[in-house]
């Protein structure tokens, strides 16, 4: 039965990080619904493996990586909603995967960036915002044109990655 509640579990935080990934394309925006969701999905996912010491490290870690990132927020690098999603994520994967989560989310967002810089990407991005849905942030503030990088796009890659292809091998 426990494994039962994990396994649903895992399918539930594929759906919203893909949902995620998403919404962050579509809308620049990743809802708050999404990540607290993820949130309430996680007793499920760890019950079955829980030790006090691996849950009092997961949520540790996230803590961490939410002040990181809310400082990285203040400072307008990041994202809130990517922020709280890659908060989340890194409570999925525990304090064993959070370097490996944070490094791979690095190299992706990076990659992805990189690939915006090029005006075919770039286009495309603004293409799909366009075709999807309405951006819900105002893109042209008078400064030179910036394409902005979805960057839960990253997050989501690197947590399926990490935390739900392994359960699957």
């Amino acid at each position: 039965m426990a494994l039962q509640l994990q396994s649903a579990a895992l399918m539930g935080f594929a759906a919203l990080m893909i949902i995620a990934a998403f919404e962050d394309l579509r809308r620049l925006v990743i809802p708050n619904a999404l990540t607290l969701s993820l949130c309430v999905l996680w007793p499920l996912y760890i019950a079955p493996t829980a030790s006090l010491l691996g849950v009092a490290g997961a949520v540790g870690c996230a803590a961490i990586v939410f002040l990181v990132g809310a400082l990285c927020f203040s400072r307008g690098f990041l994202g809130g909603g990517d922020v709280k999603l890659l908060t989340v994520a890194t409570l999925w994967a525990g304090p064993a995967l959070t370097p490996s989560l944070l490094v791979t989310t690095g190299v992706l967002g990076g990659v992805l960036a990189l690939a915006l810089l090029v005006p075919p990407c770039a286009h495309l991005a603004s293409l799909a915002r366009v075709k999807l849905g309405p951006a819900t942030i105002d893109l042209q503030s008078g400064r030179r044109p910036t394409t902005p990088v979805p960057y839960g796009i990253a997050i989501a890659a690197s947590a399926m990655l990490l935390v739900f292809v392994p359960h699957f091998r």
